[in-house]
């Protein structure tokens, strides 16, 4: 079950559980719309791997079974990503 993590990894900018912003990786990596899409360019700093929108949990799951309420630290190592860019720039998420 996804963990749907609290906060941007890259900004730190809130992503409650029924954010239309949060976008994961398959690791469950967390950023905002603004840094997946523009500041990583669809590249996750941490796998390499795309970025998806990540699902709205329904309230009577949520309540069930509840969001993370831990926050992961805001940073991106930028010449990790900078590799990660140039080794996945041009090449489609399913052939990384």
């Amino acid at each position: 079950m996804l963990e749907l993590r609290p906060s941007c990894e890259g900004c730190g900018k809130a992503l409650p559980p029924d954010s239309k912003d949060a976008m994961i990786c398959s690791y469950e990596c967390t950023f905002c719309e603004i840094c997946a899409l523009t500041a990583l360019r669809n590249v996750c700093p941490n796998c390499g791997g795309n970025f998806q929108h990540r699902p709205i949990r329904p309230l009577a799951m949520l309540a069930k079974h509840p969001a993370s309420s831990e926050r992961h630290a805001v940073s991106v190592d930028e010449v990790a990503h900078s590799a990660y860019l140039a080794r996945y720039r041009d090449v489609p998420p399913s052939e990384r």
